[in-house]
C-alpha cells in the first residue's frame, strides 16, 4: 500500500501542483501537473536501482529529477509528491523512502508506492483490476473492488519469480551455449548470440561477460534477440517466450482469484518493456491464459506511459482530500491529451 509522509509546511490558499514520478529500473519519468490537468513540465532521468547502487545515491537521483522538473515549471508550490517506484517491494522500503522524500521538503505531502500501481491506473477508469509489469523483472498487483491489494514480494528467484528482460536474456545465453556444445537441443540462438557480439561462438559471449570483456549491462540486449529468433520459428526460443507468457498469466491469475475479480467482468493491464513491445506470440499466449482463468477479462496494454498513471493516482488523492477541485474523468482526459500533445516540453535525459 502507498504510504504518506509529512512534507513541508505550506499555506493552502491555492491548490498547488502535483509532482508525479514513475521510476523503473531503466528510467525515471517525472511530471508536474496543475489541477486543471495541464502538464507544466516533465523530465526523464536514470532508473531507480537501490539494489545495485547505494541507496542514498539512488534516492539522490530521484531528488535531482524532481527538483529539475519543479524548476522547469517555474517553482510552484507542490501540494503532493506522488512517487511510484520499481524496487519498492516491501512495506519497510515504502516507509523509509516516504520519510526520506518528505525530508527533501519539496512538497506539502508525499505518497510512495510500487510502480505496478501506476501501471494499473494508467489502464483503468477506476481502481479495481490487476496489473503485471514485465520489464527488467516481473511484478504484479491486484486491487479489489473494496480497495484491498494483492502483492508479491517480487525479489526474483528468491521469492519464486522468473522472467523479465534480465531473465529472458540469461535464458537466451543459457540455451545458446547448451545448443552448441550438445547439452541441449540445437537452436538458432547459438549463432544469433555469437553474431550479435561478433564472437565465434556463444560460449565466448558467456566467458566475455564473466571476465568483464563484455559489460554486464549488455546482457540485456539478448532479450529482444530472443524474441526475434522465436518469431523466425526456433523451437527453443519459442519455448522460452511461452514460459514468460505462462509466468505473466500465473501472477495475474492468482491476483484475480485473491481479489475476487475473476468471478465477473475484470481488467488486466500489461506493461513494462517486454509486454509493451507487443510481441504477438507472447501476448497471444497471455491473452489465452487469462481468458481461461477469467472468461470476462478485458486486457489492456496502455498507450500512455505509467507516469500518466502516477499523475492520475496523485490527482485521485488530492481530490479525495479536498485539495483539488474537479472530477476524475475530466482530469484524466485533459492529462492524457496534454501528454500526447507533448505538454511540459520534455527535458533531455539527465
Amino acid at each position: 500500500m502507498a504510504l504518506t509522509g509529512p512534507g513541508r509546511d505550506a499555506p493552502a490558499a491555492e491548490p498547488g501542483v502535483l509532482v508525479a514520478l514513475d521510476a523503473g529500473n531503466s528510467k525515471t519519468d517525472v511530471a508536474v501537473v496543475a489541477a486543471d490537468g495541464a502538464v507544466l513540465a516533465r523530465t526523464r532521468t536514470a532508473g531507480f536501482r537501490p539494489h545495485v547502487e547505494p541507496e542514498p545515491q539512488a534516492l539522490a537521483g530521484l531528488r535531482d529529477g524532481v527538483t529539475a522538473a519543479i524548476h522547469r515549471a517555474g517553482g510552484p508550490r507542490v501540494a503532493l509528491l506522488a512517487a511510484y517506484l520499481a524496487n519498492a517491494d516491501l512495506p519497510e522500503q515504502e516507509h523509509r523512502w516516504a520519510a526520506e522524500m518528505s525530508g527533501w521538503r519539496l512538497a506539502d505531502r508525499v505518497v510512495v508506492g510500487n510502480d505496478t500501481l501506476a501501471l494499473l491506473r494508467s489502464g483503468l477508469d477506476g481502481t479495481a483490476g490487476v496489473a503485471v509489469v514485465c520489464g527488467a523483472g516481473t511484478n504484479c498487483v491486484g486491487v479489489g473492488a473494496d480497495g484491498g491489494q494483492v502483492r508479491f514480494p517480487a525479489l526474483g528467484p528468491l521469492t519464486g519469480d522468473w522472467g523479465g528482460g534480465q531473465g529472458l536474456a540469461e535464458a537466451a545465453l543459457f540455451h545458446a551455449v547448451r545448443g552448441e556444445d550438445g547439452r541441449g537441443p540445437a537452436t538458432a540462438l547459438s549463432a544469433a548470440v555469437a553474431g550479435h557480439f561478433g564472437l565465434p561462438d556463444a560460449c565466448s559471449v558467456g566467458v566475455g561477460l564473466h571476465v568483464g570483456r563484455i559489460p554486464a549491462r549488455r546482457l540485456g540486449e539478448l532479450a529482444p534477440l530472443l524474441f526475434a529468433v522465436a518469431a523466425a520459428g526456433d523451437q527453443v526460443a519459442g519455448d522460452v517466450v511461452d514460459r514468460q507468457a505462462d509466468e505473466v498469466v500465473a501472477m495475474a491469475r492468482v491476483a484475480l482469484r485473491r481479489t475476487g475479480l475473476d468471478r465477473g467482468p475484470c481488467r488486466v493491464v500489461l506493461g513494462g518493456g517486454v509486454l509493451a513491445a507487443r510481441h504477438p506470440r507472447l501476448l497471444d499466449r497471455v491473452a489465452a491464459g487469462l481468458r481461461a482463468a477469467a472468461p470476462q477479462v478485458a486486457i489492456t496494454v496502455p498507450e500512455v506511459p505509467p507516469v500518466v498513471g502516477a499523475v492520475l493516482l496523485g490527482g485521485d488523492r488530492l481530490r479525495g482530500d479536498g485539495g483539488w477541485p474537479g472530477e476524475a474523468a475530466g482530469f484524466a482526459a485533459r492529462v492524457t491529451a496534454a501528454w500526447s500533445a507533448g505538454g511540459g516540453q520534455e527535458l533531455a535525459s539527465m
